[in-house]
């Protein structure tokens, strides 16, 4: 519309200019100009129409095309369509076959087991009429059975009466006899009766009780002996010491360094106090906490080893060492809980676990003596008959049982107390945290794992070897064993020998004879075993002298 709007415009102005010109009477080159502008304007509006025709031509063209198209396109659709839903009730089509197939099938089915149904009624039928026969026949037979004891109840009855009649002529001869009534004799009976049965079962109920005493404490001591036969522990203990060995005594020289400071350095690093006497070829390391002692061990092997020692040397190693140490005693306490077969213990108490490796209790490793009371309890558990669930919890309760040793914090509660307080922190069973708060007696056992951790922890603490006595307490126990024997009437010296394992008493022959020295022997024996505490066992050896002395003059 626009292309046509030009032409137009233009032939409109030519005729305006023209008018224009004409009516102010210009001269005749002007209006041969108008003329040849006239023309070009003609021209020009030609040319505009040629190419406004060629325009609505493609236009139309290429309205034409795209109609053409979307024919195509919507026949397409069309056919798609079509296709579509043919094929959807192709498969509606064969569904629906499928489906009334199946039917047919399952019909089938169901006759056959309605034909299966009746013929079992049938059978059923059948076998209920011959029961209902043979009912029928026992009942005929019951009734002449009720008839035949029928007429022997009467003949009982009969007899019955016969006998009493009789017993109650025999009772009126025994009373003429005996001066009693039947009451009364009936009472005396009694009464003699109950007191020989009261004699009797007290007898007996005395028998039982020391039969179940003998039996139980034959039974505990043989289930404790075949654990402990089962438990292969180490008879060896470890010291708060260690020692260092050297190649040479010229490194030690070194190890001090100049105006010690060497030494000094790696003191201050480790927390451990080192000793360098005059013992050769031999480094000593003390220390009261054996994490610190085995860093410092382990610090001095690798210093010694490279030959560069000096203080800045000296922090990078211990740094080192600490690191790998502590890598180390999660490593432990891994290994420790797969080798028991103790599973869901938390990563903060594995740890811990580890750290019991490097602390001793009376001389005796840590985690040794966790490891072997958890053996224990597991041993003796199953010798007592309980099942899986309650032997793994003996375990577990045995190797945490002591915890609280090595808990990082200060605090002023007993260890048992400690661990309970630790372990229920981390969310562990009632059962254990009652088993690890009783084994010293701090609170009240309310199961049976808690008596068996103290026992096991016992038995581990109280093996000959497995602990190092105090000297203070050595020298009580001693005296204490001296002092008892000296406590009986006859006895005129007693000594302690083989570290405490023995005592040997020695007698007036005048006041003990020999009988009374085998009794005597026993009694000192039992009295130990009732009033003290110690390891291993006691041998009591009681020696009677004779001595006969004469004067010549």
């Amino acid at each position: 519309m626009e292309n046509l709007l030009i032409p137009i415009v233009g032939s409109i102005i030519g005729l305006v200019l023209g008018y224009i010109l004409t009516s102010a009477g210009v001269k005749k080159s002007t209006i041969g100009k108008i003329e040849e502008a006239n023309q070009k304007a003609d021209l020009t509006l030609k040319q505009a129409e040629i190419t406004a025709t060629r325009k609505i031509e493609d236009a139309t063209s290429k309205a034409d095309n795209s109609l053409a198209i979307a024919k195509t396109k919507n026949e397409q659709i069309k056919q798609k369509k079509i296709q579509e839903a043919k094929d959807k009730y192709n498969e509606l089509k064969n569904k629906y076959q499928t489906y009334k197939a199946d039917q047919k099938v399952e019909m089938k089915e169901r006759e056959m087991e309605v034909i299966s149904m009746e013929k079992d009624l049938k059978s059923k039928k059948s076998s209920f009429k011959s029961e209902k026969e043979s009912i029928e026949q026992r009942e005929q037979e019951v009734g002449v059975i009720k008839e035949n004891l029928a007429k022997q109840l009467k003949i009982v009855a009969k007899k019955k009466s016969e006998l009493e009649t009789a017993n109650e002529d025999r009772i009126k001869q025994l009373e003429s006899i005996a001066k009693l009534t039947e009451a009364e004799a009936k009472e005396k009976l009694m009464e003699a009766i109950r007191g020989k049965a009261q004699t009797d079962a007290l007898a007996i109920e005395k028998e039982i009780i020391n039969d179940a005493k003998a039996s139980a404490a034959k039974e505990a001591k043989k289930i404790i002996i075949q654990a402990i036969q089962r438990m292969g522990a180490e008879y060896t203990i470890e010291n708060t010491v260690s020692v260092f060995n050297l190649e040479s005594d010229d490194i030690k020289g070194q190890i001090i360094g100049r105006e010690g400071r060497n030494i000094r350095a790696l003191e201050a690093a480790t927390g451990a106090e080192i000793i360098v006497d005059d013992t050769p070829e031999a480094i000593i390391i003390s220390s009261f906490d054996p994490i610190r002692r085995e860093i410092c061990r382990l610090s001095l092997k690798r210093l010694v080893a490279d030959g560069r020692i000096h203080p800045a040397k000296i922090e990078e190693t211990v740094e080192k060492v600490s690191t790998q140490l502590e890598d180390q005693i999660k490593e432990i306490g891994e290994r420790t809980v797969i080798d028991l077969d103790v599973h869901g213990i938390k990563p903060e108490i594995v740890r811990m676990i580890g750290r019991m490796r490097f602390r001793s209790s009376y001389g005796q490793n840590l985690l040794k003596h966790s490891i072997e009371t958890a053996t224990l309890c597991g041993t003796i558990a199953a010798e007592l008959g309980m099942n899986k669930k309650q032997i793994k919890m003996a375990k577990r309760a045995g190797l945490l049982h002591d915890i609280g040793k090595v808990a990082e914090e200060e605090s002023e509660l007993p260890h048992a107390l400690l661990g309970m307080e630790m372990l229920k922190k981390v969310g562990e069973h009632e059962v254990i945290l009652n088993a690890v708060g009783a084994h010293h007696d701090e609170i009240e056992m309310n199961n049976i794992i808690s008596p068996l951790v103290q026992a096991c922890d016992a038995i581990s603490g109280a093996r000959p070897g497995a602990r190092r006595e105090i000297l203070e307490s050595y020298l009580k126990r001693i005296g204490e064993l001296e002092d008892l024997a000296l406590s009986y009437e006859g006895v005129q010296k007693a000594y302690a020998i083989q570290a405490g394992r023995e005592l040997r008493v020695i007698v007036e022959s005048d006041k003990v004879s020999d009988q009374f020295a085998d009794d005597l022997a026993f009694m000192i024996s039992q009295k130990i075993q009732d009033e003290m505490q110690y390891p291993g066992q006691v041998k009591v050896t009681v020696i009677r002298e004779k001595r006969a002395t004469a004067i010549a003059r």
